[in-house]
């Protein structure tokens, strides 16, 4: 289908995009009152609105509104959800300033020259239109559950962001910042979350919003969505902590390796004697490691069952045995304290052991590495949109 707009002479300094889904009744006043602001307060401003395929009318409103306002419609018929509609509207964007928010009217059209006043002041590179700020408030037909699920989800991303309101889907940005990002990928429906991580906003300014609940229209978000919340908490995580996570995953695997190790020493002590049951012991779990790490760790590495990436990797642990043996002794011979207690020394040893590992093999043994894109580029968002697709995501149009 063939975009409904009314072009600008000239680019605008704002666009404003709109994801909306059988949001029909909302449009119009969202989009009077929309421009009625931009214009009060000296802006240019052109609307998208990026709908997916609704077909309850908002194509025929928005071709009416396109008459009077700089209105496009995008409207999508094989790709669903918030995040890749954002997305798209944000591609489509030729304002240096952008803005995003709901279409339920949720979010004040009023306050926009608010969140662009404070995103011109300074070094601002992202503004969100915030409930939880001094000044911000939310509906007083807000549940208690509502209120406290809001709040979790929040706490839980306190360690991507020190913003008061994370969750929120009303925010602007210049296009400078969304540049930076080169690439996103979103999971769900919390875009904004999204663009602060991987556009690496350092300056977030909240400005306080009043959140009204929606009069028109019904609220998509459901127990799939916080699901879809958690998965791509964890994918924030990892990407804003990469050394954290991939050290955790090291230490695990360590952990599978040490009880590897003890079961297959139980079970070939009877038959092999003690000297050949340990060294085939240790040769199993180590050979265990290798293959766990090689899958699951270091797997951006190009060592793809390499002899000698795995001899790189037993070498690497030997070295980091030897440490932890001679720092063990070194420790009881010396203190008095661990004289008494040698588990502590040997606790120690073994933690020095395994950082010591983890160096060796990051930079030695699968220091190598193949590049894989973590994210997906502004400009191809099929990998995304099919992903969302196939899970059956609804397109989301409530902030949590």
């Amino acid at each position: 289908m063939m975009p409904v707009q009314h072009t600008l002479s000239v680019d605008p300094d704002v666009s404003i995009v709109v994801p909306a889904f059988r949001e029909s009744e909302n449009i119009r006043p969202l989009t009077k009152r929309l421009f009625a602001a931009t214009k009060s307060g000296g802006w240019s401003a052109e609307l998208i609105i990026v709908d997916d395929n609704s077909d309850d009318g908002t194509t025929e409103v928005c071709a009416q509104l396109a008459e009077t306002y700089p209105v496009r419609l995008i409207s999508r018929a094989d790709e669903r959800g918030l995040a890749t509609a954002v997305i798209r509207g944000l591609n489509e964007a030729r304002g240096a300033l952008l803005v995003v928010m709901d279409a339920d009217l949720s979010h004040s059209p009023e306050s926009v020259p608010k969140l662009l006043h404070a995103l011109n002041s300074g070094d601002t590179d992202f503004v969100i239109g915030s409930r939880y700020t001094d000044g911000g408030e939310v509906d007083e037909s807000w549940s208690l559950a509502r209120r406290i699920n809001s709040r979790a989800a929040t706490l839980l991303a306190r360690g991507l962001t020190d913003a008061k309101d994370p969750m929120a889907g009303f925010f602007a940005l210049r296009r400078e910042t969304l540049e930076r990002s080169r690439g996103l990928n979103p999971c769900g429906y919390k875009i904004g979350l999204e663009l602060i991580v991987r556009c690496r906003c350092r300056n977030v300014v909240e400005v306080p919003i009043r959140f009204q609940d929606r009069v028109l229209g019904e609220s998509k978000l459901d127990l799939k969505q916080q699901g879809l919340y958690v998965r791509h908490l964890m994918r924030l995580y990892a990407f804003r902590f990469p050394d954290v996570l991939q050290f955790s995953k090291f230490a695990a695997v360590g952990a599978t390796g040490m009880l590897v190790d003890v079961l297959c020493f139980v079970g070939l002590l009877p038959v092999t004697g003690l000297a050949a049951a340990r060294a085939l012991a240790i040769l199993i779990a180590m050979t265990w490691n290798y293959e766990l790490n090689r899958r699951l760790t270091f797997t951006e590495s190009d060592h793809s069952r390499s002899v000698d990436g795995y001899l790189r990797f037993c070498s690497a642990c030997s070295l980091g045995a030897c440490l932890s043996w001679s720092m063990s002794l070194a420790l009881v011979y010396a203190f008095e304290a661990f004289r008494r207690q040698p588990a502590g020394a040997a606790f120690i040893g073994a933690v020095a052991a395994a950082f010591v590992n983890y160096a060796l093999c990051r930079v030695w043994v699968f220091g190598r590495r193949t590049t894989h894109p973590a994210t997906i580029p502004l400009t191809d968002l099929k990998a995304v949109t099919a992903r969302e697709a196939t899970a059956g995501e609804p397109p989301t149009r409530e902030a949590a």
